[in-house]
Formats: structure tokens, C-alpha cells, sequence
């Protein structure tokens, strides 16, 4: 395939990508989530008052992060879902991400964090069937990165 139009085909690919992705703004259609200082209040503004449900949901997360910085934290579920939001405790706002979830999209995110002190993360899986799911993992943030 020549250049030009290797070119054209990416060009036309690019113009068709906006049109079939869409995204929500969540600090824009839910602030009370980013002002949360609480897991508990940010799942809260984020959801409203919901039942979690503690099971379909990994999260994967160095027990000791030596680094508080730059926490990798992956989050994975076989569910069919809406939205995946990641909070934690240790910063003044809970809040860290949420994604919402395309039509027959898998779960299985990665991102870095930045936790100040010692503390807990949680994800939460909005289902399709309308239910959330839940999972929580303690994280042991070493103060001033020695992990002995």
C-alpha cells in the first residue's frame, strides 16, 4: 500500500472515531462525588443510596507501595457493566476515576493513583442488571518511600 493512501485510510478513521465514541462528564453531571472527603459519601454522590454487593470484582494493587505517588492499581470483572468508579481514603477527596463502560466492553482498566497515607481503595461495578458491585483492598503506603 502506498503512502498516500495509508494516509487517507487513517484520515477516515480518525473522522469516523468521534462520531462512535461517547463520554460522560462526571465532575460536570455529579459534583458531590468530587467533593466527597468520605468513600462512603462519594459512592453516595456518584450513585445515590445503592446496596453493593462484595463479590464479581478484582482489584489487583501492591500491598506496600513504596512509592505513594504512583500506585498501580488494575481493575478487572467479567460483568456486564455501566461504569467503573475507583475511589480511596487517604486523600482529602475519595474520588479517583470513573469510566463508563461501552457496549460489550471488557473490564479490565489499569491506572496510577496517588494515595497520601495508608489506606483503602474500592472500586465499584454499576451493572447492566442495575445492581453494584464492589471491592475493596487495604494499601500500606511506605512514608518517605523506604518499604522496611
Amino acid at each position: 500500500m502506498d503512502r498516500r493512501k495509508f494516509l487517507g485510510l487513517g484520515l477516515t478513521a480518525a473522522a469516523l472515531v468521534p462520531a462512535t465514541l461517547s463520554a460522560v462528564d462526571f465532575r460536570e453531571t455529579q459534583p458531590k462525588t468530587w467533593e466527597a472527603t468520605t468513600t462512603a459519601d462519594a459512592i453516595k454522590g456518584l450513585y445515590g443510596d445503592v446496596q453493593l454487593i462484595e463479590e464479581s470484582v478484582t482489584i489487583k494493587a501492591p500491598k506496600l507501595a513504596e512509592n505513594g505517588g504512583a500506585i498501580p492499581v488494575f481493575i478487572k470483572s467479567d460483568l456486564e457493566a455501566k461504569s467503573v468508579a475507583l475511589f480511596q481514603d487517604a486523600n482529602p477527596r475519595s474520588a479517583v476515576a470513573v469510566f463508563t463502560v461501552p457496549k460489550g466492553g471488557i473490564i479490565d482498566y489499569g491506572v496510577k493513583i496517588k494515595m497520601r497515607k495508608t489506606g483503602k481503595i474500592t472500586a465499584v461495578v454499576e451493572g447492566k442488571n442495575g445492581k453494584f458491585y464492589s471491592k475493596v483492598l487495604p494499601v500500606e503506603v511506605s512514608i518517605g518511600g523506604c518499604g522496611g
